[in-house]
């Protein structure tokens, strides 16, 4: 399962882990500074704070030509841009400060960094156990807007040993509509990866009829008219990306509209070729 409806929202189940492993940090923190009489709650949540500025920060300087000079672009995290081990790094070292500052703090903050990083692991160890087994190509029942059947098994024979970069999307969905251009270029730029874009549950007229209003140029546009493709990866959302390497096994999702930044940290999962350490801009051109 890639994420879940939770009444209007849908959250990724790896986002919900996190959520939960800092819920249990706050708590046992609060828990063990009531104890020894430590005031702590606005300390535990500015170490939040500052693990998402600092991961978001440390995200936009890596990608920056991707970003360029749009402030509203830095500050848009829908996209899911985030360093984590800078946002380690920054908790750290402001717990750090706070705990030079108020020695009384220096058991409470442990006690939270260690149920938080227990149950983070705990929780994130046995999704990955989960995803190793459905880390294949799902051979859902697709069609091209011509008509003929197809699968991502077949599509992926086309794409001559190429990674595989999988769309998910509907034409009524907003984000999709967002990241849609930014897909097209990246896929008339990148020959070095197969962009396959699924629509879920619309007929081929809507499907021409969307790209043509907005003059998309895609390849390989498909149809999964009973949204199997979804079922069969557990994605409750759109659009969902899924990234394929060149041997047909998933490295990354992602839910949510794609930034170019997004994507060109996705795309760095996937294996090195000759061209891309020869060339290693390559990946960011897109």
């Amino acid at each position: 399962m890639l994420s879940f409806g939770l009444g209007p929202f849908v959250i990724s189940v790896s986002q919900a882990l996190m959520g939960v492993a800092l819920v249990v940090a706050l708590g046992v923190g609060q828990f063990a500074a009531r104890q020894r009489g430590a005031p702590i709650t606005d300390t535990l949540f500015t170490l939040v704070v500052v693990g998402i500025v600092t991961a978001r920060v440390v995200f936009v300087a890596r990608y920056f030509p991707s970003y360029g000079l749009d402030p509203l672009a830095w500050i848009d995290i829908r996209d899911g841009g985030f360093e984590v081990v800078a946002g380690v790094l920054g908790m750290a070292f402001y717990a750090s400060l706070a705990v030079w500052r108020r020695p009384s703090l220096r058991r409470p903050l442990a006690a939270a960094a260690l149920a938080g990083g227990l149950t983070w692991g705990l929780t994130g160890g046995t999704l990955a156990l989960i995803a190793q087994q459905s880390r294949t190509l799902p051979s859902a029942s697709l069609q091209t807007l011509g008509g003929t059947a197809t699968d991502l098994p077949q599509l992926h024979k086309q794409a001559d040993g190429r990674p595989m970069v999988v769309n998910i999307w509907a034409s009524w969905c907003p984000p999709c509509q967002h990241e849609m251009p930014m897909l097209g270029r990246a896929q008339d730029q990148d020959d070095d990866v197969m962009f396959v874009f699924v629509n879920k549950g619309e007929s081929t007229a809507t499907i021409r009829g969307f790209l043509d209003q907005n003059q998309l140029d895609l390849e390989h546009v498909v149809r999964d008219p009973r949204g199997e493709l979804s079922r069969r990866i557990g994605s409750a959302g759109l659009p969902t990306t899924l990234f394929y390497n060149a041997r047909g096994r998933l490295v990354d999702t992602h839910l949510g509209a794609l930034s170019r930044a997004t994507l060109v940290q996705a795309l760095e999962r996937f294996d090195p070729d000759p061209a891309d350490k020869s060339n290693p801009t390559a990946r960011e051109s897109t």
